[in-house]
């Protein structure tokens, strides 16, 4: 059998992976803070007996675009946006920690601090819990105040601090859930300089428009390798009759 259909099919399978990419990344369109994954395609000569002649389409990933979202205003007390660079740090199930854009974030009936996605805040000592309060502020470097049940709006109190953290952007791998982490596990340490915008959410960085196109590119590449195929198979039919007139 021609060599031809396995580069096909192999093309195939590839630009089935990336178009799985890219799925992925218009499904989170509307994800708060959500980072787009990247890719492109790389050729590597396909190993064997005999000469090169024969070179794989292969997906690689890139990595994550580093570009920051749109920063909306919701007017909400618990919203807050990364302002620039920075992370908000959050608690895995395992206890470790990962760190997110997404700062929707709402108060648990046990006082509990999350976001959307359901991960405990990470305060100065560990996952924020509140006593109960009438009013909530947030201020830009991450400070949390209240103004406890019964009490004046005079005697607010600070009673934790949001763990803001930046590390070098080639340190943080996109972990599970697209959460971000550090290549080596460790965690990583408060940055006092990264400050937040309060009432306001970061949108998802992806593009729409250019998944789309994206999506249509290699739904034709796709097309293109089945094409191969069928004509590695016609070469192979018109190879047998050939041989058989003989």
């Amino acid at each position: 059998m021609d060599r031809l259909i396995y580069v096909a099919m192999t093309g195939a399978k590839q630009a089935m992976r990336a178009m799985t990419t890219v799925s992925h990344n218009l499904a989170n369109v509307a994800t708060t803070g959500f980072r787009a994954d990247m890719q492109s395609f790389g050729s590597r000569p396909v190993e064997g007996e005999g000469l090169p002649t024969r070179v794989n389409a292969v997906v690689e990933s890139q990595g994550w675009n580093r570009q920051n979202g749109t920063v909306v205003a919701t007017g909400r007390d618990l919203d807050i946006a990364i302002n620039g660079e920075g992370w908000l740090t959050v608690q895995l199930p395992d206890g470790s920690e990962a760190y997110t854009r997404a700062g929707d974030l709402r108060v648990t009936s046990a006082g509990t601090v999350e976001n959307g996605d359901g991960h405990l805040v990470m305060g100065k000592n560990g996952p924020i819990t509140l006593p109960e309060f009438q009013s909530i502020f947030i201020g830009d470097e991450g400070s949390i105040s209240i103004v406890p049940i019964g009490q004046d709006p005079s005697t607010q109190v600070q009673v934790d601090r949001l763990k803001l953290v930046n590390p070098p952007a080639e340190d943080l791998v996109k972990g599970p859930q697209s959460l971000m982490q550090l290549k080596g596990g460790e965690s990583a340490v408060e940055d006092g300089l990264v400050r937040i915008v309060t009432g306001s959410l970061e949108s998802s960085n992806v593009n729409a428009a250019e998944s789309l196109v994206q999506m249509i590119q290699l739904s034709r590449q796709y097309e293109l390798q089945l094409k191969a195929v069928k004509t590695a198979e016609e070469n192979e039919q018109a190879s047998a009759a050939l041989l058989r007139m003989q």
